[in-house]
């Protein structure tokens, strides 16, 4: 998913996406609490460079499943494109503390290139070497 993130997407790409969202968003809307469809809708606004309605969605879907860690995880991504880097790293921190352990992902997900650079990513950093040296 990151990939598609950062290519530019067709007109058709565009007009499925927009198909999509619109089916997903009546789903949504008749369904608050239908967590599948929101993690496809969040996705799809990403995709879509509607990065603050995808923000409004993780948020959403963190109330439905708190201890869920790739819902973190992706909170942490909507929050970093967001611009928001150290809540960001601070939802990175969550997500590893409750399970999320593609560490590869964390490090390379274009998606958190900001909060990468922001000084609370050493306590990310740090968190990952010590989950790592353990073998959790």
């Amino acid at each position: 998913m990151a990939d598609e993130r950062n290519q530019p997407i067709s007109r058709r790409k565009a007009r499925d996406l927009d198909i999509e969202i619109g089916f997903l968003e009546g789903l949504v809307k008749r369904d608050p609490g239908f967590a599948e469809a929101l993690e496809l809708l969040g996705d799809d606004y990403t995709l879509r460079g509607r990065p603050r309605d995808s923000l409004a969605i993780d948020e959403q879907l963190r109330t439905l499943k708190p201890q869920d860690p790739v819902v973190r995880f992706n909170l942490a991504c909507s929050l970093a494109l967001s611009g928001n880097a150290e809540a960001a790293c601070a939802e990175l921190e969550q997500a590893l503390e409750l399970g999320f352990r593609d560490f590869r992902m964390l490090q390379r997900d274009p998606d958190l290139a900001c909060a990468r650079k922001h000084p609370a990513y050493k306590r990310v950093r740090a968190k990952m070497r010590v989950l790592k040296t353990s073998g959790s």
